[in-house]
């Protein structure tokens, strides 16, 4: 059974940074693809970053310059490195592992606020 595994939500200030971890386990076939999506109260769930494998990490124009993704692929974990984060950037974040089928995290709950 595929587990998603996350850390690093919490709360920051505005302008601060923080770093989200996403570990795979279980019977993992090849990776397609590795990524973090995210809800926001009231708002449908969005896309932020995501690395195909051997591709090129995608990013939402809303995070662009300021969200940065990484894959250990020896580890099965995906990275997503938050920096400059907004109050807009609040929502609870979800990893997203495409292999033989879509495996998702539990989500973890980014709050930025002063």
């Amino acid at each position: 059974q595929v587990q998603l595994v996350e850390s690093g939500g919490g709360l920051v200030q505005p302008g601060g940074s923080l770093r989200l971890s996403c570990a795979a386990s279980g019977l993992i076939s090849r990776i397609n693809s590795m990524g973090w999506y995210r809800q926001a109260p009231g708002k449908e769930r969005e896309l932020v970053a995501q690395i195909i494998s051997g591709g090129v990490p995608w990013y939402a124009d809303s995070v662009k310059g300021r969200f940065t993704s990484s894959r250990d692929n020896a580890k099965n974990t995906v990275y997503l490195q938050m920096n400059s984060l907004k109050p807009d950037d609040t929502a609870v974040y979800y990893c997203n592992v495409v292999a033989a089928g879509p495996y998702w995290g539990p989500g973890t709950q980014v709050t930025v606020s002063s």
